[in-house]
């Protein structure tokens, strides 16, 4: 699921405001290392944090209907994780880095709800809608920290929150649908003979309501 968002990124990054630009998208821990060895103007989409929403965690089990209404299969609802990305620009001058990120911001902002036809893979299959939050105040680490650990210069930056859906367990198969339902009753004293002989298979209302009419006339 993580990769096939990483795609959706690399998608949205490449169009855009970025569009023939030439800008690579990479992906990598962005440390001292990692920048000495850039050649080219990048954009770099950091995953740097996930963890569960827990205000979108549901209960109960949803049903998938085929086109008469029958209900086929039960499924769990699945489970929210925030991906959180720190995206930065690379390169020579920061003039130019700052320019990156207006691009990425012209970019991303007008996709804060991303289409099931926008997404790939087992992520566009659960055909929902999923957030895309871009600077927003999440609760994730700060930039600050995120840049301590890596060991290297802060540097602006721009927060990207994808919160994505991930099936908690596989769907199972619903029982065959009852067509037909009965009520036995049996008196105290009665054998199992005597209480089938009391048995009465209970029909649809409709077909009560035309028996009744029936004996009236």
């Amino acid at each position: 699921m993580i990769h096939e968002v990483d795609e959706v990124l690399k998608k949205l990054l490449s169009g855009g405001a970025l569009a023939g630009t030439g800008v690579e998208i990479a992906f990598e821990a962005p440390t001292r290392d990692w920048a000495a060895r850039r050649n080219a103007p990048t954009i770099d989409a950091y995953l740097y944090d996930i963890r569960e929403d827990i205000k979108r965690r549901e209960s109960g089990s949803s049903e998938v209907r085929d086109e008469r209404g029958v209900v086929l299969r039960r499924r769990l609802p699945p489970r929210w994780f925030r991906l959180s990305y720190l995206v930065t620009a690379w390169t020579k001058r920061p003039q130019d880095e700052h320019r990156m990120l207006a691009a990425v911001l012209a970019t991303l902002v007008p996709h804060e709800l991303l289409r099931p036809e926008e997404l790939t893979g087992s992520l566009a299959a659960l055909g929902l809608t999923v957030p895309l939050t871009v600077a927003g105040n999440l609760d994730t680490r700060s930039s600050a920290e995120v840049w301590s650990a890596l060991g290297g210069e802060l540097k602006p930056s721009v927060d990207v929150v994808v919160t994505v859906p991930i099936p908690s367990y596989p769907e199972y198969d619903a029982g065959p649908p009852v067509e037909e339902l009965g009520v036995r009753v049996r008196a105290t004293g009665d054998t199992l003979a005597d209480s089938a002989e009391r048995y009465r298979p209970r029909r649809p209302a409709g077909a009560v309501v035309e028996a009744d009419q029936a004996a009236r006339k």
